[in-house]
Formats: C-alpha cells, sequence, structure tokens
C-alpha cells in the first residue's frame, strides 16, 4: 500500500490545485457582460437566418489537417514505444501509413490549407 502514496498524494494536491485555481477565478475575475460576448459564434463568421447557406472550404480543409496529424501522433507513439519488438513488418506497415497521410498532407498544402489567407 506504501507504493500508492506517492500517487495518492499527487492526486490530492492536483485535485486541490486544479479546484483552487477555479475557485481564484471566481473570486478574483471580473464578471462583465456586453452583447459581443453573449452573442453567438459560429465557425468563425456571424450567425444568420438561413442554416443552409454556404462556408468556405478552408474550415473543411482545416479540419482534414487536423485529423492527419491527430491520427499520426496517435499511432506513431505507441509504434516508437515497441519499435524494438514489432519487427520489420511493424515497420513497414507503419511506412504505408506515413506514406498515405503523406499523401493527404500534400493534397492539404496543394489545396492551400496551409496558406494564412
Amino acid at each position: 500500500m506504501t507504493e500508492y502514496l506517492p500517487i495518492l498524494i499527487f492526486l490530492v494536491f492536483a485535485f486541490l490545485l486544479s479546484f483552487g485555481a477555479f475557485f481564484f477565478s471566481i473570486l478574483a475575475g471580473k464578471n462583465s457582460s456586453y452583447a459581443e460576448k453573449n452573442s453567438t459564434y459560429e465557425c468563425g463568421f456571424e450567425p444568420f437566418d438561413d442554416s443552409r447557406g454556404k462556408f468556405e472550404v478552408k474550415f473543411y480543409l482545416v479540419a482534414i489537417l487536423f485529423i492527419i496529424f491527430d491520427l499520426e501522433i496517435i499511432f506513431l507513439f505507441p509504434w516508437a514505444i515497441a519499435f524494438n519488438e514489432i519487427g520489420q513488418f511493424g515497420f513497414l506497415s507503419m511506412m504505408f501509413f506515413l506514406f498515405v497521410l503523406t499523401i493527404g498532407f500534400v493534397y492539404e498544402w496543394m489545396k492551400g490549407a496551409l496558406d494564412w489567407n
């Protein structure tokens, strides 16, 4: 049971620190509201009446870019940890996966999703 004592102390400290910061921000923070703060904000543009309106493809491209990098990190970390045990098949499988992600990244680059316009 003594092996778990540092974990318990860490959890108690994290709990106290997080809730302390939360309640301190409520007490010390300024509570002012104005029209822009209370307005609805969706996808980078002001809301309008028709919900079937068009929006830029840039939002779709940014979402694809997020998925590409998110998937890459999710699969690369365990692969790197178990690199010595997976052998050549695991290495080639990851190279194929990275190749497919690179194709997606090149597609995003060609469509201009990385440009800050």
